[in-house]
């Protein structure tokens, strides 16, 4: 690939084509707003989704609400297609039609249009890369479009759909420079994707005022959960009800059961909840790459995108449960400097035996310094990337250790590299 693609007719391949994207606006250069993305789309009616279209928000959880829709909607025979960001490994991961990730190719049509499309509106990353995944879904016979919010909701480029039903999945501190220091500000923002006399599902246990009044505001046909709709997770187990709908003694899901109960609710508003054969069925083999996946068990290693208070909460109960079962538990962590990094890392104080501190690239990458300031009374080694510290903590590894890697999509993408490499 050249130094520079100063034309999008040097563009042949998708690599190109990103490139292209990255060089006229940096990834990590964000804009909110909706006057630029909603312009271009509106050349091509791009923002008018086949099928039903479901359009997720949440600080954590929309991924894995995402997945067990597109699971439980597929085994029910309907053709469902998926938009998602970051991806981990590869660009194509962000588009799966009935889950397949979109080839190349695909992409590469799609990018050519939105680049003819836009004329001399700039468009950043995100909005370019957003609108070519509607572009190849328009021309998708799907029967449901799920779209991930990729950073707040009132102004992602993903809001410029007409969604049927709207989910907001849980509402942490994160994005702050952009959305806000307290969760009123970020629900207010989150809670932008509802659209007047719409379907709803709020996902949080303890939702924002700001979210509350928005759905009320637009007279939105709300479903709440522990009001609406309620799950217990036992030990081994878990139990779901909204109205005559009933299940018991569900197989627990490799994802957050809050999530996947959430997931359910949307079902029940589009009236297509599975029989609990089925839903148990689905249960058992549900999974999302980078959440609290192993790669592998002997010594173990684990890899889980937590870059927050919330997420790494919910990873700091999970390794509580796993440690009995190993000598050691071993962090490897680097995460972006705008998170807040003393709050993200204090749950997981009590179960965490060694720390290992990586600096992340860029412009947001927070050094490994940093991590050392905020876990000044432990102890813990830096490192100056990723893959070093991936790999000399891997050699440090007894078979009775657990290695657990999170802190961010880079993070995490960066040893899912390396790890594969090495397979190859």
């Amino acid at each position: 690939m050249p130094d520079t693609l100063t034309s999008s007719q040097s563009c042949h391949t998708l690599a190109d084509w990103l490139y292209y994207i990255e060089q006229s606006h940096p990834i990590d250069k964000i804009e909110l707003g909706l006057g630029r993305v909603s312009e271009v789309a509106g050349r091509a009616d791009l923002a008018q989704l086949p099928g039903k279209v479901i359009l997720i928000a949440g600080t954590n959880g929309k991924g894995s609400t995402a997945r067990t829709l597109e699971q439980l909607l597929l085994a029910q025979g309907y053709r469902v297609g998926v938009y998602s960001s970051p991806h981990l490994l590869r660009f194509n991961e962000r588009l799966r039609i009935n889950a397949q990730d979109v080839d190349d190719d695909l992409w590469v049509e799609a990018l050519s249009k939105v680049e003819v499309l836009r004329k001399n509106i700039g468009l950043t990353y995100f909005e370019f890369t957003t609108l070519a995944a509607f572009a190849i879904l328009k021309g998708q016979p799907v029967d449901f479009c799920l779209i991930e919010v990729g950073l707040g909701g009132r102004l992602d480029a993903t809001n410029i759909v007409s969604p049927d039903i709207s989910v907001i999945t849980t509402i942490d501190l994160d994005h702050q420079d952009w959305l806000g220091n307290d969760l009123d500000s970020i629900g207010f923002e989150k809670a932008g994707v509802f659209r007047q006399d719409q379907s709803v599902v709020i996902g949080d246990l303890q939702p924002p005022q700001s979210v509350l009044a928005r759905a009320a505001a637009l007279n939105c046909a709300a479903l709440r959960v522990n009001q609406d709709y309620f799950f217990q997770q036992a030990t081994d187990s878990w139990n779901w009800q909204c109205g005559s709908a009933n299940y018991q003694q569900l197989p627990l899901p490799g994802l957050p059961v809050q999530n996947v109960a959430t997931s359910l609710a949307v079902l029940s508003q589009l009236s297509l909840l599975p029989e609990q054969a089925e839903l148990a069925r689905v249960l058992t083999t549900l999974s999302l790459s980078g959440r609290m996946q192993f790669l592998q068990h002997q010594p173990a290693i684990m890899i889980d995108v937590a870059h927050n208070p919330q997420s790494t909460r919910y990873l700091a109960d999970r390794l509580a449960e796993l440690k009995p079962a190993y000598n050691r538990v071993i962090a490897l962590v680097g995460m972006l400097k705008d998170k807040d990094i003393a709050q993200a890392l204090a749950p997981l104080t009590s179960v965490i035996d060694q720390w290992h501190l990586s600096s992340l690239p860029g412009p947001r990458g927070a050094a490994a310094s940093q991590l050392a300031q905020v876990l000044a009374q432990t102890d813990c080694q830096q490192h100056p990337d990723v893959a070093s510290a991936f790999n000399d903590v891997r050699n440090l590894l007894q078979q009775d250790d657990l290695l657990v890697i999170f802190g961010s999509f880079v993070t995490v993408s960066a040893v899912l590299a390396s790890y594969h490499q090495e397979a190859t």
